[in-house]
């Protein structure tokens, strides 16, 4: 491996303890790995270059423990941050695991079980503090329905803006520096989730209380799943300010969610995102929320969290090389030329410019007609992704 791919904590390289620690368990099948302890984790991705790890709160503390398990769990694995040099960038809550939410958490019809979802979520968020988070996501794996006679969207929504904006409220109180990214998701594991797309999760944000406060964390696989370009969210969000956090894996298009290893379905894709994120300045964690196949041991594990980080590397160089490449910059440049003949329509509206070009006459023959050189210029990146050029 080659310096130029070599993970270092400055690459901002994190992952979950639930994605490096999944044990291939699926629908149809028992596990395949045996548990790792979230403290030989940290220890695994500090070996491999990573420079964080996120969690949910039960992927670190079991949500039966006592108080006393919990603090022997919690220094212990802070021990293990300060002995393998990695830091806790991200934390978030489990609202889906537990029978107790089955139907959903912050939308669930039993207001028993909304109080239990703030209350687990107010413990989480103070464990997420402690070990140094600055970013909070919430998932809402179960907040949805299988049929829409059992609830109300309008009245769901609003029992999840209550939620955001009681626990942005709580986070101000306790005078905690910490932001809110919602992950939106469109199916799985319930029928229908509320809020399922980057976009619609961008304006719910614009109702909350505190909503300088939150921001959102899109997922590769969560935005294929729907058939969607996962850049074209991503410029939104960034193009918003709110690009808090982003979730880096693989799909294959309309699926179920395979949480793929980053760029090993679509590595077109994936350099385009790439690209936009490094040539924006984005300067947040780049978060792998993927898992390795079922039929990968320990070792093979491994070597997915590093194929991870070494994708997202040789992609990279990819930019630096498209963004030096002459062909390619020339045709760019060749296909946004302006000749300047519409400099007088540039900038905001005036009544005289509006009348100019009303009367403005247009060739509109010779614009249907131009090539534009698409073709050649995504064949140029096809052959720089191949190695060809």
């Amino acid at each position: 491996m080659t310096d130029l791919y070599q993970p270092k904590p400055e690459h901002k390289f994190t992952f979950g303890l639930w994605t490096v620690g999944n044990v291939g368990r699926d629908p149809f099948g028992e596990p395949t790995r045996p548990f790792v302890s979230p403290v030989d984790l940290v220890k695994m991705l500090g070996e491999i270059g990573a420079y964080g790890v996120n969690l949910h709160d039960n992927d670190l503390v079991p949500i039966d423990a006592t108080p006393a398990q919990q603090t022997r769990i919690v220094a212990d694995f802070k021990r293990a941050l300060d002995d393998n040099g990695l830091v806790v960038p991200m934390a978030t809550t489990n609202l889906f695991s537990d029978p107790a939410f089955k139907d959903g958490a912050f939308t669930a019809n039993d207001s028993r079980v909304r109080a239990y979802a703030l209350q687990k979520t107010m413990r989480s968020i103070d464990l997420g503090v402690e070990l140094g988070a600055s970013y909070y996501v919430f998932w809402g794996g179960r907040e949805g329905t299988e049929s829409d006679t059992t609830k109300d969207p309008v009245e769901a929504l609003e029992r999840f803006r209550y939620a955001l904006n009681f626990l942005c409220a709580y986070v101000i109180d306790q005078g905690y520096e910490l932001k809110f990214a919602l992950e939106a998701k469109p199916n799985e594991p319930r029928s229908d989730i509320y809020l399922p797309t980057t976009g619609a999760m961008l304006g719910f944000i614009e109702t909350l209380d505190h909503s300088e406060m939150v921001g959102v964390n899109p997922e590769v696989a969560h935005e294929h799943m729907a058939g969607l370009n996962f850049l074209h969210a991503v410029a939104q969000a960034w193009d918003a300010g709110k690009l808090f956090h982003i979730d880096l894996n693989d799909q294959n298009y309309a699926r179920y969610d395979q949480d793929l290893r980053f760029g090993s379905q679509n590595p077109k894709a994936a350099f385009f995102l790439v690209k936009f994120l490094e040539q924006v300045g984005y300067d947040g964690p780049r978060h792998f929320d993927a898992h390795a196949y079922r039929t990968e041991d320990l070792a093979g594990v491994r070597d997915f969290a590093a194929g991870c980080m070494r994708t997202y590397l040789i992609l990279k160089e990819k930019v630096q090389r498209f963004n030096a490449d002459p062909e390619i910059q020339a045709l760019l440049a060749e296909i946004n030329a302006d000749d300047g003949s519409m400099t007088p329509f540039v900038g905001g509206y005036t009544s005289q410019k509006a009348a100019s070009l009303k009367d403005y006459r247009f060739d509109r023959a010779a614009l249907g007609a131009r090539g534009l050189n698409y073709e050649r210029l995504d064949q140029l990146v096809i052959e720089l992704l191949l190695g060809v050029r």
